[in-house]
């Protein structure tokens, strides 16, 4: 027996809330301010190498396969750990995840600068960059449950919004425009050692600041549903036990192939004599790409949670990116060394794949009572996006070019808007329980 509305067992009284706790702004939990700051420095950390790494391993001497491989592994050991975090953080709490994730990535960071780049090794580059694939899921996806914990429903498309507008800011923006800066300045190594920094910075905040923060415990565990090995074992059952989830799931995998297959294919074809950037000139397009996001996400939130959030996706997402990401590809193609026009196929594609925001709010809305292996099914969508968007490119590079890995990308976009045609979900309406079909 529960006391109603609360999942607390009779006899058992609930941790009193704090003020703050219930306070809250364009859907932001206010009580969660310093684990979206956090994450802002600790995915600065991780994001400072994803738009140059690439050409500096064809600079130690790899091949550009050897680099689409390691970004593949990455992607792999990233899936996995997506998959595990959600439902981790509902069982044990969303910060201890956080906080081992944070040592975990700072262990094997320097593990993979001082055994796999100091002396150029690509078996232990595979193994330690692989392992450190590992860590940025926990402390980003364990966050991610903690919004969803915390929020309001109807405003759930805007609390996640502000939460990848804070992965934005860090990976993106000061990641994609720092090195740019720090380069020429102390070269490639000395920026993957200064990422470190960053990290920690987002680890003490995460210790100091999000300590007096309750966590929602799980509702099935506390009423002696089902064990804590048991809810750990749903994010695996309910991609079988139910439809939508599965089919969910499939677009959640597509809708960022492009976000993390770029990073692999483009340094290397706009730093082409070609197209003729420099790789700082580069970086800074990319950063542009980012530069908009804590706008539109937090926008793109706020529009899907009136406007529908599978008919966003759909339209501006699917079609949208998918049409955005060919042109991220044919912009440059035909205007070569051409900044503004550069700039302009990033803003396009920055626009469009950020209307994805509310992705992260219907996985838990599909299984209200197991929030958090829903939200693993979300976050193994995500890794394996990570990984298939390299894989794709590692795949298809020998044969088509890069050329044809932004035309598949392409093609899978305008096949997921399909297949949402068969997804239902039931959005809460803005102020109100009532719920609405997408359809």
């Amino acid at each position: 027996m529960s006391v109603p509305g609360l999942g607390v067992p009779a006899g058992k009284s609930a941790r009193p809330r704090r003020p703050s706790e219930d306070r809250f702004v364009l859907g932001m939990p206010l009580a969660l301010l310093g684990g979206y700051i956090a994450i802002v420095f600790c995915m600065t950390g991780d994001g400072i190498e994803q738009a140059f790494l690439s050409k500096y391993l064809v600079n130690l001497g790899f091949t550009a396969g050897d680099a689409a491989l390691v970004f593949t592994v990455y992607g792999a050991t990233a899936a996995l750990s997506s998959w595990l975090s959600g439902v981790l953080a509902d069982v044990f709490s969303p910060r201890r995840v956080m906080l081992l994730g944070v040592a975990w990535w700072l262990l094997f960071h320097v593990l993979f600068l001082w055994l796999g780049l100091t002396h150029p090794n690509l078996p232990l580059t595979l193994v330690f960059y692989g392992i450190r694939g590992f860590a940025y899921p926990m402390f980003f996806y364990g966050f991610f449950v903690w919004v969803v914990q915390k929020s309001r429903p109807h405003e759930l498309a805007s609390a996640i919004g502000w939460t990848w507008s804070m992965f934005t800011i860090g990976y993106g923006i000061v990641g994609s425009y720092l090195p740019s800066f720090t380069i020429p300045w102390i070269g490639y190594m000395g920026t993957l050692w200064m990422s470190m920094a960053w990290v920690v910075a987002g680890g003490l905040l995460i210790y100091f600041y999000t300590g007096g923060v309750t966590a929602a415990p799980n509702a099935a565990i506390l009423r002696g549903e089902t064990s804590k090995f048991e809810e750990i074992g749903k994010c695996v059952t309910l991609i079988f036990h139910n439809r939508n989830i599965a089919l969910a799931l499939v677009t959640r995998i597509i809708c960022n192939l492009s976000l993390f297959g770029f990073p692999v294919i483009m340094p290397l074809y706009y730093t082409s004599a070609r197209i003729g950037f420099s790789v700082p000139e580069w970086l800074r397009i990319w950063g542009t790409f980012f530069l908009v996001q804590p706008v539109t996400n937090v926008l793109w939130g706020l529009i899907g949670d009136r406007i529908g959030w599978m008919r966003q996706m759909r339209w501006v997402g699917f079609v949208g990116c998918g049409t955005a990401s060919l042109l991220f590809y044919w912009i440059p193609t035909h205007y070569p060394h051409n900044t503004l026009a550069a700039t302009v196929a990033a803003l396009l594609f920055a626009f469009t794949i950020t209307s994805f925001v509310p992705m992260g709010a219907i996985f838990p809305m599909m299984e209200p009572e197991h929030k958090g292996a829903a939200v693993s099914v979300q976050n193994l969508g995500g890794g394996l996006a990570n990984l298939g968007g390299p894989l794709l490119a590692a795949l298809i590079l020998p044969f088509w070019g890069i050329a044809g890995v932004v035309v598949v990308y392409g093609v899978l976009y305008y096949f997921a808007a399909i297949l949402t045609l068969f997804i239902h979900v039931d959005q809460p309406k803005h102020m109100s329980a009532a719920s609405l079909s997408m359809h």
